[in-house]
């Protein structure tokens, strides 16, 4: 899903979960199609589940 879909969905802003992505570089959540971000929403939603405080 595309950072704009992931926003509605978690209501989340998107710079959020842009800054997210660039803290977590190695993370399992997210590609990198050229300059796009996408989410893989079931990982995704396990790190925002582990996570206190977004």
């Amino acid at each position: 899903m595309t950072v704009e879909e992931a926003s509605k969905y978690f209501t989340l802003g998107q710079n959020k979960i842009c800054w997210l992505a660039e803290q977590n570089r190695h993370a399992d959540w997210y590609i990198m199609n050229r300059n796009r971000l996408l989410i893989k929403k079931k990982q995704f939603e396990k790190f925002i589940d582990e996570i206190n405080t977004v």
